[in-house]
């Protein structure tokens, strides 16, 4: 296929002006063209001049498109079934992955801007797809992809039936790097791998936990916040198993002995996905956990977190406060990150400087100067020092775990930022007794706090299938309705195919926000009873979990079961 002239043109200027090829180098490659017809990027990898990385990232400027990094992709076998493997070849495209609502198809070209090509490959896939996404790969990567995933089983029930078959020996594979070729694609154990991460971060797990048992390796995922088995697998598969997952991982595959941590970033539907992993030796072998830190999913917008108006609105009103600190407590997978993220990410503009400390990166986000505890050698209470020195504005830190990290989060408080952190308490007003505990003075405390939001996360009732009936006496007394009150009507959970039959999808978050006043600074200030505490904020309109739960069970976005699985009920019996 022809070369598009005035892309070839405007590549080789933003390659030169870079500085990433010489004008001499630029002259030699277009002699090439000139007697081979080959489009100038791949001749100026195939020469030498330019490595393939910088020339996807030249491409995908001067077609002002999202560039994909194919060594780290797993195609969707949906998406590849769309087009054969002639037409990929033919044309230069690779389907990642195909959206069965929007009927959407992540496509990967090596020239987004062909116009030609583009109407061939829309009039093959006919009907079938609505819309092509389209994002820019070097030709020499696309083509191995090709050659690495047209012609293996991708299906996760397809690589079992061949590996338990014995059509291909499960060897563990043992490539220098974390990317993986055609010669590696050949092995099941890669494929499987590479299978199960997909289906995990399609299905919107955030938990990929490998369990070896005395003679099978069970596989769950945690969705929604609860764990669901997937799959069961001889043992015998597990070592090669391992052996990928470290590899991919970056940890040290002769160590099995001892616990390790590592991370992973692989393109799952276009979008770079991040793994983080753990394995820890146990009985019966190394049980492996990834993490599934999705970008595309971990930053909502603050508007779009279900907060109620008037949640959002103290919520605003404490933000606005140039210095102090926010606190956000709740147990571990409560939501905490996603809120804090949502927040900075409302507050990033460049005007502001944000730094954070936390341990570890969850999300990158642009402008945001970001640094790993553990990565960095730092403690909380020096990195805050440290970062102080660097004109923020807003502050971050992951977690007040103990007095000299407090400390130094007050200090930076009384500074003049505005400082966010988390802390490990079981409720808004629990945060003070906490902080009491750990060795903060309460003079330090009042002033200096803006607010407190405690959160937990229920799951959502799936609209498709939900059913309601009216609540009987001991539900009403639950959600705090006095005996002779009307019944409202409860929704339960059905099931069907939108929510994979378990009768929710996706979740949300129930909240109590808690904004300081100067009632409750003075009796912060004075050590007063938490009772104390709890009739002033409720004189200023604070909700406590269970009220906000409550009110999310009446308005049918949950059940009664998931709300009283999180939130503790039983006071109202």
């Amino acid at each position: 296929m022809a070369p598009h002239p005035q892309l070839h043109h405007t590549l080789g200027d933003i390659l030169i002006a870079r500085g990433l090829v010489s004008a001499d180098q630029m002259h030699i490659a277009q002699r090439e063209r000139a007697k081979t017809g080959q489009p100038i990027g791949r001749l100026l990898v195939e020469l030498g001049f330019i490595a393939e990385a910088a020339l996807r990232q030249a491409q995908s400027e001067s077609q002002g498109r999202e560039g994909v990094d194919l060594a780290h992709a797993l195609p969707d076998p949906q998406a590849l079934a769309l087009l054969p493997r002639h037409l990929a070849e033919r044309h230069r495209a690779l389907p990642l992955a195909f959206d069965a609502e929007t009927r959407c198809l992540t496509l990967a070209m090596a020239d987004a801007d062909d116009i030609m090509a583009l109407d061939r490959l829309r009039a093959h896939l006919g009907d079938d797809v609505a819309e092509v996404r389209l994002l820019v790969a070097g030709e020499a990567e696309i083509e191995r992809a090709i050659d690495a995933h047209y012609g293996h089983e991708l299906s996760i029930d397809g690589i079992l039936h061949e590996l338990e078959t014995g059509s291909a020996e499960p060897r563990p594979p043992w490539p220098a790097t974390g990317h993986h070729g055609p010669e590696d694609y050949g092995q099941p154990v890669v494929r499987l791998i590479d299978a199960l991460l997909a289906d995990a971060a399609r299905q919107g797990a955030s938990d990929i936990h490998f369990e070896p048992e005395a003679t099978f390796l069970r596989i769950r995922y945690r969705i929604d916040g609860l764990l669901r088995q997937v799959r069961m697998l001889h043992k015998s598969h597990w070592p090669a198993m391992a052996v990928r997952l470290k590899v991919i991982a970056g940890m040290d595959i002769a160590e099995s002995r001892a616990p390790q941590d590592g991370r992973a970033t692989l393109t799952l539907g276009g979008r770079p996905v991040d793994f983080r992993a753990s394995s820890q030796p146990t009985l019966h072998g190394e049980n492996l956990v990834l993490r599934i830190l999705d970008r595309h999913k971990g930053i909502v917008p603050l508007d779009g977190l279900g907060m109620s108006g008037d949640q959002l609105a103290q919520l605003d009103t404490m933000i606005a406060r140039p210095e102090g600190l926010i606190l956000f407590t709740g147990p571990t997978g409560s939501g905490k990150t996603t809120t804090l993220y949502s927040i900075l990410s409302h507050l990033n503009r460049p005007e502001i400087s944000i730094m954070t400390l936390e341990d570890p990166v969850e999300y990158p986000l642009p402008l945001v100067r970001q640094t790993s505890v553990a990565e960095s050698g730092l403690d909380f209470a020096t990195g805050i020092r440290t970062m102080m020195r660097q004109d923020p504005d807003v502050i971050l830190v992951g977690e007040i775990r103990d007095g000299e990290g407090a400390a130094m989060a007050f200090r930076a408080a009384m500074t003049g930022h505005q400082v966010y952190s988390t802390l490990h308490a079981n409720s808004a007003l629990g945060a003070f007794p906490r902080l009491l505990d750990i060795g903060v003075s309460p003079d330090l405390l009042a002033g200096n706090v803006i607010g407190v939001v405690s959160q937990r996360l229920v799951r959502r009732l799936c609209p498709h299938c939900k059913t309601g009936r009216p609540a009987d006496a001991r539900e009403r007394r639950l959600l705090g309705l006095a005996p002779e009150s009307p019944a409202p009507l409860l929704y339960r959970p059905g099931g069907c195919a939108h929510c994979n039959r378990q009768g929710y999808r996706g979740r949300l978050a129930v909240m109590e926000v808690l904004r300081m006043n100067a009632e409750l600074e003075e009796l912060v200030a004075s050590r007063a009873r938490q009772r104390a505490l709890g009739e002033a904020a409720r004189s200023a309109g604070f909700r406590s979990l269970a009220e906000d739960g409550t009110a999310r069970v009446l308005a049918g976005d949950t059940a009664l079961e998931e709300l009283a699985r999180v939130v503790d009920l039983t006071g109202r019996l």
